[in-house]
């Protein structure tokens, strides 16, 4: 018996090379406005936090006192005369950083969103070492007792932004500032917030009479 024939074995037909879909200039413009999008929309998730994040005054006191130490340090290490708003900024800052220290250790501890490690450095090894270095360095003359009303400018103008933007965005950064918290309670934190401000500047200035440099600030 004659075996059925087997299949005709040929030249294995080529496929066909997939083409990449030829793109119209409506849609490259579309993609190209997707992405810029994209860009700007996580450009300003990113500005919005850093603007949180300076919003609180714990970092935004920080944030100055480290630079202010840097541009006095710079200047000491040029054998340059520091000038005189310059130290009383420094003191400012550093009674700001104690009461900083005092209100997070003595009446709100935690972390506040923070590592803790975090935590500690803002509240307690800045503050400390600024204190400190108030103390025991005398590279500055006395600060003048009838400059002591310097201390309120900042730390009020920052409450008040802090206070438009609760009212207009929603974000506070402490919860005493919430709105519904009520106009009486904002008025007993701010109360005794500025109380112990100028407690603590008290301490500065006299401290700054601690084998302070010949002279006072701003004379």
């Amino acid at each position: 018996m004659v075996p059925p024939p087997g299949p005709t074995v040929g030249p294995t037909p080529a496929r066909p090379h997939p083409r990449t879909p030829c793109r119209s200039p409506e849609s490259l413009r579309s993609r190209r406005d997707q992405v810029v999008g994209s860009f700007v929309a996580q450009r300003a998730e990113r500005d919005v936090a850093l603007v949180d994040h300076l919003g609180y005054f714990t970092n935004l006191t920080n944030l100055l006192a480290g630079a202010v130490l840097v541009v006095v340090g710079a200047a000491g290490l040029a054998r340059r005369d520091v000038p005189w708003w310059l130290t009383l900024a420094r003191g400012v800052l550093t009674a700001c950083l104690l009461v900083v220290a005092v209100v997070y250790y003595g009446m709100s501890p935690g972390d506040g969103g923070a590592a803790p490690g975090v935590s500690v450095v803002l509240h307690l090894v800045v503050p400390g070492a600024v204190a400190l270095d108030w103390l025991l360095v005398a590279d500055r003359p006395a600060l003048p007792w009838r400059r002591l009303w310097w201390v309120l400018p900042y730390p009020l103008t920052w409450l008040a932004v802090a206070l438009v933007r609760g009212r207009t965005d929603g974000w506070v950064p402490y919860g005493f500032l919430l709105p519904e918290r009520g106009a009486g309670s904002l008025a007993l934190h701010v109360v005794g917030l500025v109380a112990l401000l100028l407690a603590a500047a008290a301490l500065v200035w006299a401290a700054s009479r601690r084998g302070a440099d010949a002279g006072t600030v701003g004379r």
